[in-house]
């Protein structure tokens, strides 16, 4: 399928701009404040970057899915938190300045973890004939540039004109849903007349894959020794994962419509079990 402008030149840009809104809620005392309390941001990281793409490798094998689907699974898996999860874990009652925080260093991680796992699993799945190959080095770079870069530019910005980064927060956050729900739309409109056996494998993946990594994030947070709103947030960040990213590497890096099916379904998904998230953090009063 050939790539249309949205994917090869809109969507990097597009998350470059989402990662500078991310920067606008920032600041270096937030990283500093981290250190004071290091357990729950190393705990709710390493099961971003690490536990998670695992999970997704073994559920797909136990799901039997095709070699596309199953690197799909595990790239959507391998990304970090993306920045709603921050609003999901505000309307949840969680600990904000936790979820942001692990949105951000788990997308610095990522720019080493998320390589390995997807080249890893292409070495296991793809058939050796199939020139598939995520280029270490590049993807390395282009993360770098789209992820840490503009986060880093944000930062500078909030810190040099604070009232607008205030102002600005929001329709970030906005732009990145609008972005991801065009991208979503173009792939359906390209996938054609297969996208309906390919939305209904994949439906059932990323559904498991979504309430796996809530009930990680939920169960084990508790019983590792986080607090009910550390572990809250650590679900939702592994729940709402930074689609836009996974379809960028699908797309542009990686240029595989069949890829990108897995990430745009769970974009979809995830904010149904975000919702659901929200509720049940109002209800059992997680914040209190």
């Amino acid at each position: 399928m050939e790539q249309s402008s949205l994917v090869t030149l809109g969507l990097p840009i597009s998350l470059f701009l989402i990662m500078v809104g991310m920067g606008l809620t920032l600041k270096l005392n937030d990283f500093k404040n981290a250190t004071l309390a290091p357990w729950p941001l190393t705990f709710g990281t390493v099961a971003q970057v690490a536990v998670m793409p695992v999970i997704a490798y073994f559920l797909a094998q136990a799901l039997q899915l095709d070699p596309a689907m199953t690197t799909g699974l595990v790239l959507i898996a391998a990304c970090p938190g993306g920045t709603t999860s921050n609003l999901f874990a505000f309307l949840g009652r969680g600990d904000v300045a936790l979820s942001i925080l692990l949105t951000v260093v788990a997308s610095i991680v990522t720019i080493f973890t998320l390589p390995f796992f997807v080249n890893f699993t292409m070495a296991q799945v793809m058939d050796q004939t199939v020139a598939f190959e995520l280029p270490v080095v590049k993807t390395m770079l282009t993360l770098f540039v789209i992820v840490l870069v503009p986060t880093m530019i944000g930062m500078w910005i909030k810190k040099m004109a604070p009232e607008f980064s205030e102002k600005s927060e929001k329709a970030t956050s906005v732009f990145g849903f609008l972005v991801l729900a065009a991208v979503i739309g173009a792939l359906i409109v390209q996938a054609g007349d297969g996208i309906g056996g390919m939305l209904k494998q994949a439906g059932i993946a990323v559904a498991l894959l979504n309430v796996l990594g809530l009930v990680f994030g939920l169960v084990v947070g508790r019983l590792c020794g986080l607090t009910r709103p550390q572990a809250f947030t650590v679900a939702v960040e592994l729940g709402i994962k930074n689609g836009t990213l996974a379809l960028m590497v699908a797309l542009s890096l990686l240029h595989s419509p069949e890829m990108s099916v897995a990430p745009a379904v769970y974009s979809v998904f995830m904010f149904l079990f975000g919702i659901l998230m929200i509720f049940y953090g109002r209800i059992t009063g997680v914040g209190k």
